[in-house]
């Protein structure tokens, strides 16, 4: 099937389209956000959220948005053709974690957070804090997240190494005792003789995965899949060739990447220079 051509030059992806959609109607209209929650009677930050991509709303907003707009039916066919983007990738992120559990190794990139498995509580909740997660469902998910770690833990664990930029070690938390707890946590993981811990310096500039978080997975049948994930979708992998190319990106940073040795001290260096809190 010939490759479908791109004439608007918006965004492919629904949930993407669907935020660009808002951002143009709002901004074509001389609305700030505040005003435009003021018309509809919802929080103007509801909008926003919207707009980033954070969110999509529920079917009663987006009619309204659609009679305030005069766009009849139109943003609320974006919005399903999300709604089940979103249903999908929750589909294949449950067969990803299902195909983890029985992975023999997993070998990660990371762009600008650190992956589930090697985040403390700490900085579990600060992450999803900021990305606009409340409780209870805050509570349940690091929850949850503290839970994958027991995947590293025992002497069956599979077996890891992760790349994390250096981007990752400098975007430090807000609370500085969490980050020191954080820093000293991937130290320890680290002496684990299953766990392979590598830093890639920003000084290597440009490199083949320099927007896409992945991870790849080892099977028992000697299979190998992976896992793309950016700001806003996930997508798992499973197409040999596919996988091959990203395998040779992951390859090449990997080669720019400090050793275990080095990248070691590294995260030493960033530990001492976090302050220390006073003592009372």
């Amino acid at each position: 099937m010939p490759q479908r051509r791109v004439i608007t030059g918006r965004s492919q992806e629904p949930r993407q389209r669907f935020a660009e959609e808002l951002r143009i109607l709002r901004t074509g209209s001389g609305a700030s956000l505040r005003q435009l929650g003021e018309r509809l009677g919802w929080d103007w930050s509801l909008f926003g959220k919207m707009e980033k991509g954070e969110t999509i709303g529920g079917p009663e907003v987006v009619q309204a948005l659609d009679q305030h707009y005069g766009t009849p039916g139109l943003l609320l066919a974006l919005w399903e053709l999300a709604a089940g983007d979103q249903r999908q990738f929750r589909e294949q992120y449950r067969r990803y974690m299902a195909l983890e559990a029985e992975a023999v190794s997993l070998w990660h990139f990371a762009v600008s957070v650190l992956p589930g498995l090697l985040q403390t509580p700490g900085y579990a909740r600060e992450l999803l804090t900021v990305g606009g997660m409340a409780e209870p469902e805050l509570t349940q998910q690091v929850e949850a997240r503290m839970g994958r770690r027991e995947l590293l833990e025992g002497k069956e664990a599979p077996r890891f190494r992760t790349i994390l930029s250096e981007a990752v070690l400098r975007a430090g938390l807000l609370d500085t005792g969490e980050w020191r707890t954080q820093l000293e946590y991937l130290l320890e993981l680290a002496d684990r003789p299953h766990v392979t811990i590598q830093v890639l310096p920003l000084g290597v500039g440009p490199h083949a995965l320099v927007s896409t978080d992945v991870m790849f997975l080892r099977l028992p049948d000697a299979r190998t899949v992976a896992y793309t994930e950016s700001a806003h979708r996930g997508e798992l992998v499973e197409e040999n060739a596919s996988v091959e190319r990203l395998q040779r990106a992951y390859d090449a940073v990997r080669d720019l990447a400090l050793s275990p040795a080095e990248s070691r001290k590294f995260i030493l260096r960033m530990l001492e220079e976090v302050p220390c809190e006073p003592s009372s």
